[in-house]
C-alpha cells in the first residue's frame, strides 16, 4: 500500500500540465485594463462636467436675494478659478459674472464687496487681452468705493489690490497710470509723518490698507519705462500724481511694519529702474537713505515683537545691500519641471501680488496660465504628451503570468512537502 501510494503521488508530480491550470487567461486582463482605461477618461469626463455644473450653479447663485449666499458663491467661483485655469469657461461667461460682480460692489458691504472686487481680479488674470472690458466696465464704481472714506476698510483694500491688478492686466498707458497712482498715494498719504516729523496715529486696520495702496502702486509702476519713472519722480513736488522720494521714504518711519516692509520694496524698485535709466541715480540722495535702512535692519527695539524683527532685519538687509553694493537677492520657486527665477524687484513685486491672489494655486496658473507666462516671459505653456494606457498591457500579462506561476510552484512545493512528510510517518509505522 505504501508503495503504490508513492506511485500515484510520483505521477502526479511529473505531470507538466499541473502548473497550467493556475496560469489566469491574460487576454482577458489586458481587454479588462483597455476597459479600465475608458472607464477613467469617461469618469474624468463627468467630474469635468459636474464640478462646471456646479460652478453654473454658484455663479446664478451670485444674484441671491441674502447676503450671506451671495457672498458664499462669490468665495466658491473665486476657489474655482483660482484652482483651475479655464480662461475659456470665463470668457463665456464673462458678462453675466461682471454684471454681478457691479451690483455687489455698488449695493453690497464689506465682506461682499471684497469678494466681488477679488473675483474680477480673477478672471482678468485668465482673461488677458479680454481683461480690458471687465476693468472697464468696473474701474468707475471700485474707484468711488476706494476713495471712499465712510466705506469698509476690506472693500477700500481690496479695490485698491483690483485697480492696480487689472490694470496692470489690461496693459493701459502712462496716461491710466497717472491716475491710479494719484488715487492709491492720496490713500496711503494719511501714513506720511506731519511737518514736524511726528508719526500720525493709524490703527492696524487702516495700515492695513495703506500697505495695499503702497503694494498696488509698486506694482504699477514696475509697468512704466525707467526713463518716465525717473522724469515723473523729479517733478513730484508739482506733479501730485506721484508720491516725492521723501515722502516715501517717511513711510520707512511708520510704527506698522507692514507699512515700512511695503514702502522699501518700492524704493528698491524705484532705484531699480532708475539705474536702468542712469548709472548715478538719485546718488546723493541714495546716501541719506542708507542710514534709515542701516536703522531697521539692525533693529532691536524690544517693544517689536521677535516676529517682526526677523521679517524686517530680513527685509531691509536685503534693501539695503541692493542700494549699496547692487545686488538682488535670488529666489527659485520650482513648478512641476519648470523654475521661476526671481532675481529682480520689479519680478518680485509681481510676484507677490499673484500670490496674494492666488495663494497655493500660483504653481497651477505658472504652469498652464499663458497670461501669468507673458508676464513673467515664461514662454508658451508645456503640453505634456498624452500617455498610452493601452501600452502597458503587455508589461501587465507579463506580470500577471508571473505571478501566477509563482502561486501554482509555492502550492505545488507545499503539497510536495506534506506528501514527504506523510510517507517519512508511514515508514517509521
Amino acid at each position: 500500500m505504501p508503495g503504490k501510494s508513492k506511485r500515484g503521488k510520483t505521477g502526479r508530480r511529473n505531470d507538466s500540465n499541473f502548473v497550467d491550470e493556475y496560469v489566469p487567461d491574460t487576454g482577458s486582463c489586458i481587454s479588462d485594463e483597455a476597459v479600465l482605461s475608458e472607464d477613467n477618461n469617461d469618469k474624468n469626463d463627468v467630474d469635468e462636467n459636474y464640478e462646471q455644473d456646479s460652478c453654473n450653479d454658484d455663479i446664478d447663485g451670485l444674484t441671491s436675494k441674502s447676503t450671506q449666499t451671495r457672498v458664499s458663491h462669490f468665495l466658491k467661483v473665486g476657489k474655482s478659478f483660482t484652482d483651475k485655469c479655464v480662461p475659456d469657461f470665463i470668457e463665456g461667461r464673462k458678462f453675466t459674472l461682471t454684471d454681478a460682480i457691479e451690483r455687489s460692489l455698488k449695493k453690497g458691504k464689506g465682506e461682499e464687496r471684497s469678494a466681488a472686487a477679488k473675483l474680477s481680479t480673477l478672471m482678468c488674470a485668465q482673461l488677458g487681452d479680454c481683461a480690458e472690458d471687465v476693468y472697464q466696465e468696473l474701474k468707475a464704481t471700485m474707484i468711488k468705493i476706494a476713495n471712499d472714506n465712510a466705506a469698509s476698510i476690506a472693500g477700500r483694500t481690496e479695490c485698491c489690490w483690483s485697480l492696480s491688478m487689472n490694470q496692470f492686466l489690461s496693459g493701459k498707458d502712462l496716461s491710466e497710470f497717472l491716475e491710479l497712482s494719484q488715487l492709491l498715494s492720496n490713500v496711503f498719504a494719511g501714513s506720511y509723518p506731519k511737518g514736524n516729523g511726528a508719526m500720525v496715529k493709524v490703527t492696524p486696520e487702516l495700515a492695513v490698507l495703506h500697505a495695499a495702496a503702497i503694494s498696488s502702486w509698486t506694482l504699477l509702476l514696475t509697468t512704466i519705462n525707467p526713463g518716465d519713472v525717473s522724469n515723473l519722480l523729479k517733478s513730484a513736488q508739482t506733479n501730485t500724481s506721484v508720491p516725492s522720494l521723501d515722502q516715501l521714504s517717511g513711510l520707512l518711519r511708520s510704527p506698522h511694519l507692514n507699512v515700512r516692509t511695503t514702502a522699501g520694496e518700492a524704493l528698491a524698485v524705484i532705484f531699480e529702474l532708475g539705474r536702468g535709466y542712469s548709472e548715478d541715480y538719485e546718488q546723493a540722495w541714495g546716501e541719506e537713505l542708507v542710514e534709515i535702512l542701516k536703522e531697521l535692519a539692525t533693529d532691536s527695539n524690544k517693544f517689536r515683537a521677535k516676529k517682526d524683527k526677523f521679517i524686517q532685519r530680513a527685509t531691509f538687509r536685503d534693501i539695503l545691500r541692493y542700494i549699496e553694493e547692487d545686488m538682488t537677492p535670488e529666489t527659485r520657486i520650482r513648478f512641476g519641471k519648470e523654475a521661476l527665477l526671481l532675481n529682480r524687484w520689479c519680478v518680485r513685486a509681481r510676484y507677490n501680488a499673484f500670490c496674494r491672489l492666488l495663494g497655493p494655486g500660483i504653481n497651477i496658473h505658472l504652469a498652464e496660465n499663458q497670461v501669468l507666462r507673458d508676464v513673467f516671459d515664461l514662454g508658451n505653456k508645456i503640453i505634456e504628451p498624452i500617455e498610452d494606457k493601452t501600452l502597458k498591457a503587455p508589461k501587465l500579462q507579463k506580470t500577471l503570468a508571473n505571478a501566477a506561476a509563482f502561486k501554482a510552484r509555492t502550492k505545488y512545493r507545499n503539497k510536495c512537502r506534506s506528501e514527504r512528510l506523510a510517507d517519512l510517518d508511514a515508514d517509521e509505522f
